[in-house]
């Protein structure tokens, strides 16, 4: 008499089985030796005359890893966890080996906040070719497989038999050479960073905590005493500040800072002032934009603090001034929460705007209009996307395409170096055309408002140098073009008048940073506040006897 098997139980005699110490083994050491390209490569590097300490390390990261992965291998769970690590790593390993990217808290917090444009970007052939290779076909394999777990009790003896050894071996091994390891770790901080896929993830959870803490945030008071110095405002002009916060433009590209290509024709011909040596307070828009705005100086600011008191805007609102909002990017991380606001992506503008971004000419189409009915004392923020990569090409129009060959991809592996920074420095060269504009929109009306404009970049960007692409690397090791930005202040004929020009650009040659956009502005619009500290506001200290 013949048997009837069923068919979901043929399936599961034809699958291949595997057990699950084996299978945990088999994918620890995939997503140590496939997915840790640039770890690998950064320890070869740094322990190149020591071959004995680079193999224990390589046998010690092997059996925690195992360890690791014996001690999740739960029934109904092992598959979903191996997935969802083989996926992170392929993504992780993506961005660090491609573009040297340490996936921090900071970096989670930036990727968790852009936009599906931005993003999009990001995800080229190339990535999506490598994640279907490493990530989509080693999840789907596992998938396929049938895993033999042995009854609990069993399981526990079994597991144990494996994740205690390994144990043993990796505390050997990092014992075996423990002075090495320090003192390499001291000299490189970002090496085990980038130990893929837990540094990454242990990340995200870090990020995950204190998003969460972050949702029962009180923003609390600043400034309440803030109120506009001098004439009252019907006896004068309405004071008119366009501050326009910049994206990704790194110093370094200025022509105005001494770079051998002329990238600011039009800022060279206006009657500016340019602070030479100016640092960041970050290196990612999450961290910088907040922090440019904070009444904290970089070595208080945290991104909490920065959610729970009120900022520049706030200030100035106390003092009577209206304070406003553009934004070219993604959003105002909050700053905006409490003025106006408007979105340049949201008005969908086919002259400017494609895929759910424009060029920041969207935002020289607005400020006629806008500037004529400005009436009051007035502070207008404009958040550029000005030299967001990797699309850089997608930062300027045709007419600005001055250096070529310009990479016109936004993967830059199909791109030589000196074409991605002809196509930045065409961003930049942008930029400058509309910093120029908005100078001669406002000079243009100084018969009836009294204006400036103060310009100041988020952070910088990386261009191939040290292996770097991009931006976002933790600040102690962040190489100078991510932080040396550029930084112009424009005054109209009053302002200028009142003003000794000489202090000026004596301050202009000195160390600055974000840390005095917050005083300066608040000088600039003559607000007397408790909050103000005159020593990082750079023009009230050269503001003449008679106009102070």
């Amino acid at each position: 008499m013949s048997t009837i098997v069923a068919p979901s139980q043929r399936l599961c005699l034809t699958r291949p089985a595997i057990g699950s110490a084996t299978l945990s083994t088999v994918t620890a050491l995939y997503l140590l030796l496939l997915s840790n390209q640039t770890f690998w490569s950064k320890g070869f590097a740094d322990m190149a005359d020591q071959p004995l300490a680079t193999g224990m390390l390589a046998l010690g990261l092997a059996a925690i890893f195992i360890a690791a992965c014996v001690t999740v291998s739960v029934k109904y769970a092992t598959k979903p966890l191996f997935i969802g690590l083989i996926l992170a790593s392929a993504a992780g390993s993506w961005f660090m080996d491609h573009f040297g990217i340490i996936i921090d808290v900071e970096m989670i917090r930036n990727a968790a906040e852009t936009t599906p444009a931005e993003a999009g970007h990001l995800m080229t052939p190339a990535f999506l070719l490598h994640m279907a290779l490493y990530g989509v076909l080693p999840s789907v394999l596992i998938s396929l497989v049938r895993i033999v777990h042995r009854p609990f009790l069993q399981k526990v003896k079994w597991n144990l038999a494996v994740i205690l050894p390994c144990l043993i071996v990796f505390v050997a091994a990092g014992l075996s050479h423990a002075s090495t390891y320090a003192s390499v770790t001291r000299e490189h901080r970002d090496w085990f960073a980038t130990l893929n896929p837990f540094m990454p993830i242990a990340s995200a959870v870090r990020y995950a905590i204190h998003r969460d803490a972050e949702r029962n945030i009180v923003v609390q008071p600043l400034g309440r005493d803030a109120h506009v110095a001098g004439l009252p405002a019907g006896s004068r002009k309405p004071r008119l500040t366009i501050i326009v916060a910049g994206e990704t433009a790194r110093a370094e590209n200025f022509s105005l800072n001494g770079y051998g290509r002329l990238t600011n024709p039009e800022l060279a011909k206006r009657d500016i002032t340019y602070f030479t040596d100016t640092r960041s307070c970050g290196t990612a828009t999450a961290v910088s934009l907040p922090c440019m705005f904070s009444v904290y100086p970089k070595a208080a600011y945290s991104h909490a603090k920065g959610l729970d008191t009120e900022n520049l805007l706030d200030v100035l609102t106390h003092a009577g001034i209206k304070a406003e909002w553009w934004d070219n990017n993604t959003g105002s991380k909050q700053i905006a929460n409490r003025v106006a606001q408007q979105s340049m992506p949201d008005t969908k503008d086919p002259r400017f705007c494609k895929d759910g971004e424009c060029e920041d000419g969207v935002l020289l189409d607005r400020l006629d209009a806008w500037m004529d009915k400005v009436d009051q004392d007035t502070v207008l923020v404009l958040h550029q996307i000005g030299s967001h990569g990797p699309a850089y090409y997608q930062r300027y129009p045709e007419s600005f395409r001055t250096f070529t060959p310009d990479c016109r991809t936004a993967e830059f592996a199909d791109c030589l170096q000196s074409e991605i920074v002809n196509a930045y420095d065409n961003t930049i060269l942008y930029t400058d055309h509309v910093l120029a504009t908005i100078i001669d929109k406002l000079a243009a009306r100084q018969d009836r408002l009294s204006p400036a404009m103060i310009y100041m970049s988020d952070h910088g960007e990386s261009l191939g140098e040290f292996g770097l692409y991009l931006h976002g690397a933790p600040y102690m090791i962040a190489p100078s073009q991510q932080t040396h930005v550029p930084f112009v202040l424009w005054q109209g004929q009053e302002e200028k008048r009142d003003m000794d020009q000489a202090c000026l650009q004596a301050e202009a040659v000195k160390p600055t940073s974000h840390d005095n956009l917050f005083h300066t502005v608040l000088g600039m619009m003559h607000v007397e506040t408790s909050v103000r500290d005159r020593a990082l506001d750079l023009v009230s200290a050269c503001r003449t006897a008679a106009a102070s």
